[in-house]
């Protein structure tokens, strides 16, 4: 019973991110067939179509794709934040045994394919996308394994999912510290001080989402003019919601119960609306429903659709749309480095950091999984879709001409490495079905 109780909120996850990955596919074939269309040059046209608030002292405005990239993407790594801090305090992550196994998957599904990239890298110019073939699209590979359905056991879903969070974590990390202009310091500290507002303010128990609503604008602005990529805000920002619920669920059901009896003997009027006291009832029992609630959990059940289902998908459409023309120059070498980097920088990195682990000690892989499963896996870790087009439209901004070629680079290796880990895990041998989905 526990068991199930532990796995459902899991399941739920899967299938969510698993729909948005059929969602991403689709906005990407949509992209990719309007920027190559007849009316191609619309595609271009509306996402440089500028945005924002001009008045007589003031002006802020920024074409529509950098609304989507810095603007939606925050609160997408909002979401990401939301998750890691559960993730680390009662999820998957929270004990050094359960974050050893994904931990060093995530090191090599990291590590590797950047060395490959810089190996490989022959252009000065091109050398600062080396971040680009670091992270795992979660949407696209649990999509793809949720194809698989029970040829898969939850325990490499878990797996994938966990190293995928780390290499968010590390990617942050990259944008924060390499991908940043140059740093306002002034209005960073000014945005340190809000934060240390809203961390100390949930320390003390203290929490509203208006509150945080209103103050994580001021602290994207102040980002976004500080020189610092203004979704690291977003990963911020979340860390300050508390996961602990106001009143557990003892004292909810003793108050559910007292609600309900109080309900039953108030007064029914005759006109199909609430009388005061039953509105004064229900408004006792959203209260008690809101304390009862985490507010991080409330808040990422709340985003993750909205994330999963418009967020993501937009995003795939204002930036996949890569023209294929003969027109176009594209620089080969850097695309053949991406695509190398997803397909065997992920490929090599994470078994062999894994098996070298597992040899010496320090993780121990959960008896259901056999080695192929998680060769198969660390294939479909090459999906970088979502994340490394972001990491891309940052390294190449001082050199937009080479974005489209690292778009083309991820696309055919994302592709390349969605066929071959699905082959794999199709016919990979497994060790039991006993915690199949």
């Amino acid at each position: 019973m526990i068991k199930r109780v532990l796995l459902t909120p899991f399941q739920k996850f899967v299938q969510i991110e698993s729909f948005s990955g059929i969602l991403l596919l689709l906005a990407t074939i949509i992209a990719l067939v309007w920027a190559n269309s007849p009316y191609g040059a619309t595609y271009q046209e509306l996402w440089q179509y500028d945005l924002g608030i001009v008045t007589e002292s003031f002006e802020f405005k920024k074409p529509l794709i950098l609304w989507i990239n810095d603007g939606l993407m925050a609160i997408f790594f909002f979401l990401i934040g939301l998750e890691i801090k559960r993730e680390l305090l009662i999820g998957e992550l929270n004990t050094m045994k359960k974050i050893a196994f994904p931990l060093f998957g995530a090191l090599g599904g990291m590590i590797v394919p950047v060395t490959f990239f810089i190996l490989l890298n022959q252009n000065p110019d091109t050398l600062k996308g080396w971040g680009v073939p670091m992270a795992t699209d979660i949407a696209f590979s649990l999509a793809v394994l949720n194809v698989l359905g029970k040829r898969v056991p939850l325990s490499l879903k878990i797996f994938l999912t966990a190293f995928a969070i780390v290499d968010d974590i590390g990617a942050v990390l990259v944008i924060a510290i390499f991908y940043s202009g140059t740093i306002n310091t002034t209005l960073l500290l000014v945005a340190a001080a809000l934060l240390a507002v809203l961390y100390f303010s949930s320390y003390k128990g203290l929490y509203s989402k208006f509150f945080l609503f209103a103050i994580g604008i001021v602290v994207w602005f102040l980002f976004l003019k500080s020189g610092v990529h203004p979704t690291v805000a977003g990963i911020l920002l979340a860390f300050s919601v508390p996961v602990r619920q106001g009143v557990y669920t003892e004292t909810f059901l003793k108050n559910l119960e007292d609600i309900y009896n109080k309900i039953k003997r108030s007064s029914v009027l005759k006109q199909p609306i609430l009388s005061n006291e039953q509105i004064g009832h229900i408004d006792e029992l959203e209260e008690w429903t809101s304390k009862f609630q985490s507010p991080l959990q409330h808040l990422e059940h709340s985003l993750h659709g909205w994330v999963a289902y418009f967020i993501i998908p937009v995003f795939a459409l204002a930036n996949a749309g890569v023209m294929l023309s003969s027109d176009v120059e594209l620089d080969l070498a850097l695309t053949t480095n991406i695509i190398l980097a997803l397909v065997l920088g992920k490929a090599i990195g994470i078994p062999l950091v894994v098996f070298l682990a597992e040899k010496t000690k320090l993780v121990t892989i959960p008896s259901n999984i056999s080695f192929y499963q998680i060769i198969g896996v660390a294939f479909l870790a090459g999906i970088g879709f979502t994340m490394a087009i972001f990491i891309a439209s940052l390294a190449f901004s001082s050199h937009p001409e080479y974005i489209d070629s690292a778009k083309i680079g991820i696309l055919v290796g994302s592709l390349i490495s969605a066929i071959i880990g699905y082959i794999i895990l199709r016919y990979a041998p497994g060790k039991g079905d006993d915690d199949l989905i």
